[in-house]
């Protein structure tokens, strides 16, 4: 089953790069992606035993199905959207689009450090192209700017990956040195050497995951490329990156260094979160202030994981929440986008009354990425905020909701004046209109998070946990 779900989408990447036809090409997008995410449900089911370099545990399975449904969900948008752009070959872009699930499978189920590597560079190697879709000045620097930035994290992720291994041989451990392997001799790793592993790797997958100041390619990717493309990059490519670095957490957890990578982790998440409340404050431009939320919630993530205990369930299921609130944004801004043939302010105002179904759809996205109860991201937020107020850590936890706060606010302002704003007169509409294909996906999502938010399935809850415990390194 673990080759399967690698080779499935990278044979239909195979199939999609042959197929002649630019107009069937896009149907084998959704009957790849229920293929895949039915092949990973029946993975789940069974006992997830461990492989010599493939093996589904825990929180790759947890992550694998937030990317699984996440790609789904754009698949199913996705035709809708190139049959609005017949004027760009779509063979690059589904090629592409399919290699990134097969690619993401690999990563999730990768046991050995040097796989991990492997399989995120070439994660990103498969997604430039993706960035430069619309093959112009802008997307082409973005393109540029993301292979060039990503290339030196990359490389920061490979000496650490080095460093650890390194560490290993200080201890006197061989070939093959697998996650399990690492964390069942923990005690045998050389702590200095460990210690630089993992601040080298922090640096390289952060800047992965654009946490800040290593996120300076987001706000260009995700402002210049298509809305379901920045869907992908934000639910998806973020939480490859974000897996690849608890693997290394755990290593860290297990050779007894836990507060050291939790300590460096609630601080850099602070960061990132301060960092996009700065930018996010009068943001004129809707990609780019998602590009700033989506920082925004990198370090959200990264800390709840360095609260650590019941903190890190809590941040995996955060992971979940943010990509289907993100993908509902960044669909329903490249709605409104295309309905504007602009994303700034002050020219798209009033999109409720051009796109109401779009307009509704980011108003409740909105209320959901920042909090607002009955949506999922409100469970995590809120138990991260109580459990951060524990004994010892009142200025952290405080500092947390006063940030959230403050990017409640800032997003507010710019999102009020899109969706209720007085329609600009120096915008034509163009012919762009809601459909079933471009919002049915939307609405999909927001219910996912919704549900999540009242009601998690005990399967689902016993996997979180499970991971938890991984993150904890207790058996």
């Amino acid at each position: 089953m673990a080759w399967y779900l690698i080779l499935l989408p990278l044979l239909a990447a195979l199939l999609a790069f042959l197929t002649p036809s630019p107009a069937w090409r896009p149907r084998i997008l959704p009957a790849t992606a229920v293929l895949h995410l039915g092949g990973l449900l029946a993975a789940l089911r069974g006992p997830l035993r461990p492989g010599a370099w493939l093996a589904l545990d825990p929180m790759g399975g947890w992550v694998l199905l937030v990317i699984s449904v996440l790609f789904l969900l754009c698949a199913w948008y996705t035709p809708a959207y190139l049959a609005l752009r017949p004027n760009r070959d779509n063979r690059i872009f589904i090629t592409c689009f399919l290699s990134f699930l097969g690619l993401a499978s690999l990563l999730a189920q990768a046991t050995h450090p040097g796989l991990v590597w492997v399989a995120m560079e070439t994660l990103t190697l498969s997604t430039a192209p993706l960035i430069y879709f619309n093959k112009n000045q802008r997307s082409l620097e973005a393109a540029w700017k993301y292979l060039m930035i990503g290339s030196v994290g990359i490389a920061f992720a490979l000496l650490g990956t080095l460093f650890i291994a390194y560490a290993a041989h200080m201890g006197g451990l061989r070939e093959p040195l697998r996650f399990d392997r690492l964390c069942l001799e923990a005690a045998r790793l050389s702590r200095p050497w460990l210690r630089v592993g993992f601040i080298l790797s922090l640096v390289g997958y952060g800047t992965k995951m654009g946490i800040a100041p290593l996120h300076t390619w987001k706000p260009d990717a995700y402002g210049e490329t298509p809305g379901v493309v920045g869907a992908l990059l934000a639910g998806g490519m973020t939480s490859c990156a974000f897996l690849a670095l608890l693997r290394v957490q755990t290593v860290m957890a297990a050779a007894g260094e836990g507060p050291f990578a939790r300590g460096l982790m609630v601080v850099l998440g602070l960061v990132s979160m301060a960092w996009a409340f700065v930018f996010l404050v009068r943001q004129g431009d809707l990609k780019r202030m998602l590009a700033y939320s989506s920082v925004e919630h990198m370090g959200i993530l990264l800390f709840g994981i360095g609260l650590g205990g019941p903190a890190a369930a809590f941040a995996l299921y955060h992971l979940a929440a943010n990509a289907l609130v993100k993908c509902v944004l960044f669909l329903s801004v490249g709605n409104i986008h295309r309905s504007y043939d602009s994303r700034q302010l002050p020219y798209v105002t009033g999109a409720i009354r051009r796109t109401p179904v779009s307009a509704w759809l980011l108003l409740l996205a909105f209320l959901a990425i920042t909090g607002t109860p009955p949506f999922a991201p409100f469970v995590s937020e809120f138990n991260l905020a109580l459990l951060a107020l524990g004994p010892g850590r009142t200025w952290p936890g405080l500092l947390f909701l006063i940030l959230l706060a403050g990017v409640f606010l800032a997003m507010s302002d710019t999102l009020v004046k899109v969706v209720f704003g007085a329609p600009s007169r120096e915008r034509a509409r163009t012919p762009y209109r809601d459909t079933f294909g471009t919002t049915a996906p939307l609405i999909a999502a927001l219910a996912l998070a919704l549900v999540m938010g009242l009601w998690l399935p005990s399967p689902l809850a016993s996997m979180l946990r499970s991971s938890a415990a991984l993150l904890e390194a207790r058996p």
